[in-house]
């Protein structure tokens, strides 16, 4: 029998993931699960080969993780705060790893993750993280498109 009782909600501090944020909050309820919040910041080592190189990106990498951190508690006390429990993690590296490493070391029974429809060149440098997660999860993945949520 298919139980959930650990979802892992990846984010990105975005309207996106507002507009999903309802949805991981009935799914928790309705299985009456623990949320794990996991926020990945990209590591200086996806900037090689640009034209700045990594030293310009490794010397903002404290000021991401401070904002980062405050952005964690806000989402946890302003729009989490109903529920119990919630654990949270930020990450630096590479995003898809971070979130299926996380999954893993804490057996996470379901990943849902937004979709942010990325197009053109942020796709070819970046691309989808959502479709990295589902090929490589060690779970099952629910996920969202911002875009028809309440549709």
């Amino acid at each position: 029998m298919f139980t959930v009782k650990k979802i892992l909600f990846p984010v990105d501090f975005t309207m996106n993931m507002e507009k999903v944020l309802p949805i991981v909050k009935d799914m928790v309820k309705a299985f009456d699960a623990k949320l794990y919040v996991i926020h990945v910041i990209r590591s200086a080592e996806e900037f090689v080969g640009f034209e700045m190189g990594t030293a310009w990106y490794a010397a903002l990498e404290k000021d991401l993780m401070d904002g980062a951190e405050k952005s964690m508690r806000r989402l946890v006390v302003e729009q989490l705060g109903d529920l119990e429990g919630v654990e949270t993690q930020i990450a630096v590296g590479d995003v898809v790893d971070e979130i299926l490493d996380y999954a893993k070391k804490q057996e996470i029974d379901l990943i849902i993750i937004g979709t942010h429809g990325r197009k053109g060149l942020e796709k070819v440098m970046f691309g989808s993280v959502a479709e990295g997660v589902i090929k490589e999860a060690p779970c099952p993945v629910l996920t969202v498109n911002p875009y028809k949520v309440g549709k």
